[in-house]
């Protein structure tokens, strides 16, 4: 059985949760990718059986900005915290999915300047400026310079550091910006990566579309549900549930194809809780959990954490905050919501048939929603209401399994 199968993941940020600046100079390895021990028995304790890493490899700010596919960012530490990472997960049974920036890399990368001085053998794409030429840039971000994917060393580059971290112990990959690659550059790396490593799994960023085409086309084993995630909080936020039954069917229809990567956040968007007050996230987490996909729980939101996405240089900032030093330093404030994602998660995995089961919106008006899914002969009923309370409620087969009202 694949990891797509059963895995609920933890999904935390490395650079903000270990307290690592984003915009200064770097100096020796500082080892804080260290700081994530304490809370690998947290994420079991959640319920989860893997990390899902946002950027480790050696960039100039976010992460994002790749300088170095092969290198542990020194703002992180080093090869030797990442071996020491992996055996602690090994240790406990955590998979590990990187993210892996294979759209573009930051401007300062070295093979833009090498491109630049030959641009017959480029592997970044460059258009005309003036009488010269300049890499093309990601987005109107000129700090990014995308990869000319129409080149087979690209290919061959993107396979050499995809085997290269899988023979480290990775489990697979989530694609940033998956989007804005050639499908066909997809299915030639996956094609050559199954070859050596065919459990490894392949999680695509992917905004809106046709989700199952997107991944069909790629031969990726998910792609993230945004959609659900947009339904999810602005009808919790509005108090309309026409929207989320809508975008339930839709779900249903992609999950007929494949398994979606589902969230209710992670580091590039508004925090649940900033979204749709407490009670609100404490709803989102019931919806993520009793619909089919493979969940993903970005670094506290189980605790109820705060943020709100800006608009300037900082802007992400606000999502990625660090981590106190050990799971016992939190605040308590946190700990209702803490122990209602636990039972929630322990319902999941006492129901694994729900990931891959039909759903079916059954009842919908503007304050309530129900709805089931059906596999295996068993079904999970899940009722939601925002008013004139929040209020949740699932039975399996019938018989009462979870309650909660805000």
């Amino acid at each position: 059985m694949s990891l797509i199968d059963h895995a609920i993941w933890w999904h935390v940020y490395p650079l903000g949760a270990c307290g690592a600046p984003i915009r200064e100079t770097h100096g020796e390895p500082a080892h804080r990718l260290r700081r994530l021990d304490p809370w690998l028995d947290y994420a079991i304790e959640l319920g989860c059986s893997g990390l899902l890493l946002g950027p480790i490899f050696a960039s100039t700010a976010h992460g994002y900005d790749t300088l170095d596919h092969f290198r542990i960012d020194p703002r992180l530490g080093d090869d030797e915290d990442f071996d020491h990472l992996m055996a602690e997960c090994n240790r406990r049974g955590l998979s590990v999915v990187l993210d892996g920036v294979f759209n573009h890399v930051g401007i300062d990368h070295p093979m833009v300047a090498k491109s630049l001085a030959d641009p017959a053998h480029s592997l970044i794409r460059l258009q005309r400026d003036g009488d010269g030429v300049r890499p093309e840039d990601w987005e109107g971000h000129t700090g990014l310079a995308n990869l000319d994917h129409s080149n087979p060393a690209v290919v061959d580059l993107v396979v050499d550091i995809m085997l290269h971290w899988l023979r480290r112990g990775i489990a697979g990959w989530r694609l940033d910006v998956a989007y804005a690659v050639p499908s066909e550059f997809w299915r030639a790396v996956a094609a050559r990566v199954r070859a050596e490593f065919p459990r490894a799994i392949f999680i695509g960023e992917v905004i809106h579309g046709d989700y199952a085409g997107i991944a069909r086309a790629g031969t990726l084993d998910t792609v993230t549900q945004y959609e659900l995630w947009k339904a999810i909080w602005s009808s919790l936020k509005d108090q309309n549930f026409f929207e989320l039954a809508w975008t339930l069917k839709r779900h249903a229809e992609f999950s007929d194809d494949l398994i979606m990567q589902t969230f209710v956040g992670n580091h590039d968007v508004s925090r649940i809780a900033s979204l749709t007050g407490d009670a609100g996230a404490a709803l989102a987490a019931g919806i993520l959990l009793t619909t089919p996909g493979m969940p993903s729980i970005y670094y506290g939101d189980e605790q109820g954490f705060r943020g709100e996405k800006g608009t300037d240089e900082a802007a992400d900032d606000p999502m990625r905050p660090p981590l106190p030093n050990a799971p016992a330093d939190l605040v308590p404030n946190g700990e209702w919501l803490h122990r209602l994602y636990q039972d929630l998660i322990s319902l999941r995995r006492r129901n694994p048939w729900i990931t891959r089961g039909e759903l079916i919106v059954e009842t919908n008006d503007q304050t309530s929603i129900s709805y089931r899914v059906e596999a295996d002969g068993h079904t999970m009923s899940t009722s939601v209401q925002c008013a004139p309370h929040h209020a949740l409620t699932v039975l399996v087969d019938g018989a009462h399994q979870f309650s909660w009202n805000g």
